[in-house]
């Protein structure tokens, strides 16, 4: 039994870095207006102006990605009373963690509704956030994929 929890842990730690996130091929990365937060999104994915942190598809209309920086705030986990107040449901809420809040915070039940994912992670000095807003249309896959992109900008 215990060669068997052994194995288990292993297996598990080799796993963990495969799920952590790495900029797919061909992705560009948008920087916050201070660069210090980026994410990666799709090569058809377009900067929305210079240096201010946004990117869209097609328009800003049909999905945007915004990406965030806020100096001073220390990042920490949701307590059990912020999670209350967003209303989130459990099913939503991906990652709340030490290192990653990752949610759905809206989802489209209806066509022209949008649905939106938010995630938030430290950074030296403060908290990198990142918030996409997408219709039907998007893959909600990409918009995941962008979302988990999120990290601090090399230079921090």
């Amino acid at each position: 039994m215990r060669s068997g929890t052994a194995v288990s842990v292993l297996v598990l730690f080799y796993c963990l870095p495969a799920a952590a996130q790495t900029r797919p091929a061909g992705w560009t990365l948008i920087q916050d207006a201070k660069g210090a937060c980026q994410v990666a999104v799709p090569p058809e994915w377009t900067a929305f102006g210079e240096k201010n942190g946004a990117a869209v598809l097609q328009d800003a209309a049909t999905a945007i990605a915004v990406v965030t920086n806020q100096p001073g705030q220390a990042f920490k986990p949701f307590s059990p009373a912020i999670l209350k107040t967003l209303n989130v449901p459990k099913e939503k809420m991906f990652e709340n963690s030490t290192t990653r809040i990752f949610y759905q915070d809206r989802a489209a039940t209806n066509t022209g509704e949008t649905s939106a994912f938010s995630s938030s992670v430290p950074y030296k000095g403060g908290t990198c956030s990142v918030h996409i807003v997408f219709v039907q249309s998007v893959p909600e896959e990409t918009a995941k994929k962008i979302a988990l992109s999120l990290e601090a900008a090399e230079k921090t």
